[in-house]
């Protein structure tokens, strides 16, 4: 078990029966509520309840996916919450992915102006990135996590073992933020990720720690996204667009398949402001097509993805803000580029299927 502290909460990597004990033993609850989706609740339930041992527990279940992150599940949760009489005394586990993270998180500190709660995350994607740092909230429309609130949670628990239970699709969605964490903070990260070809054989307890380092650093400079914390934002300007509008499709992606697509557009950006080499972007470029294939990216939709863009909670004065990078290791924040730039970059991506 290796214990990450950051400044009001400790991140417990290793078997979730330790991790909760460790916890526990500082705290006293007079509930506690689970909220899970229909995936978690048959796969990972059960380790999580072998780790509480004879701790009752209440359930809350809802459906699993991106397209239930909106207000509608939250009244669900909320009113559950309210029938089974929870108190501020209480502790909400989320236990699942991004989006149970996300929304269970934000939920629970909104009830009742806050009861306290904990993140048990599920997903590679969450495991490293998004548990981290009490970014909480939900979508609103198309627009991604539109709506929502800074709170941290009181602890977070990361279980490889849950990483069993995902498909090779979910793993690979998961890698993609691990890669970012390398390019925008660490080179060495990068130059050992640069050289896998195969998911299937990837010790990812190894890389999990690292990357949590580099959340952990960039979160605790800046907790609430002035500065240095929007570095994270790499990929994620174009990436969140086109995952928003693919949701309305009969082609959703993954969120981490989204953002591959958004570190290559963004990684042209990079280039064409001068921060990138033409080498570097060709060796990105190259790697992210070799992990995640090409994803058609039709021209006419460019301005569906660009009105997205105009509606991201980053931007400032109606400019669309990017995260970019220069050499891997180096990221530019508060950056620009125009409607044509961010067209060319969409065509970029699309000329790579060739």
């Amino acid at each position: 078990m290796q214990t990450i502290a950051l400044s009001d909460y400790n991140i417990y990597v290793g078997p979730i029966e330790t991790g909760w004990q460790r916890f526990l033993a500082q705290k006293k609850y007079s509930q506690v509520l689970v909220i899970a989706d229909e995936n978690t609740a048959q796969y990972c339930l059960p380790r999580l309840v072998d780790a509480l041992g004879n701790q009752h527990y209440l359930l809350i279940k809802i459906p699993a996916g991106e397209q239930h992150k909106h207000i509608g599940t939250c009244q669900e949760i909320w009113q559950q919450m309210l029938d089974a009489g929870l108190d501020r005394k209480a502790l909400v586990i989320n236990l699942g992915g991004g989006v149970i993270g996300d929304m269970g998180g934000f939920c629970a500190s909104t009830y009742k102006r806050g009861v306290d709660f904990v993140q048990v995350p599920t997903t590679l994607l969450s495991q490293v990135d998004a548990s981290i740092g009490g970014k909480l909230g939900i979508d609103f429309g198309m627009v991604k996590n539109s709506i929502g609130v800074f709170c941290n949670p009181q602890a977070v628990f990361v279980d490889p073992a849950f990483l069993t239970t995902l498909s090779a699709r979910e793993i690979q969605s998961g890698f993609a933020e691990i890669i970012k964490h390398g390019l925008i903070q660490d080179v060495e990260q990068w130059n050992k990720i640069k050289n896998i070809n195969d998911l299937s054989g990837v010790n990812w307890a190894e890389l999990i720690v690292p990357s949590l380092l580099i959340k952990k650093h960039v979160v605790e400079e800046d907790p609430f996204e002035r500065g240095l914390r929007k570095a994270l934002n790499y990929g994620h300007t174009i990436g969140h667009a086109v995952e928003g509008f693919a949701l309305e499709t009969d082609r959703p992606l993954l969120h981490g398949e989204a953002i591959a697509i958004g570190m290559i557009t963004e990684a042209w950006l990079s280039q064409q402001q001068g921060y990138l080499s033409e080498a570097d972007l060709a060796e990105i470029s190259t790697f992210f097509i070799k992990i995640y294939g090409h994803y058609a990216l039709h021209e006419e939709n460019f301005p569906a993805y660009l009105r997205l863009m105009g509606n991201d909670k980053k931007n400032e004065n109606q400019k669309i803000n990017f995260s970019l990078i220069g050499a891997p290791g180096q990221v530019h924040i508060n950056c620009h580029a125009d409607a044509a730039a961010i067209a060319a970059s969409l065509s970029y991506y699309q000329q790579l299927s060739h």
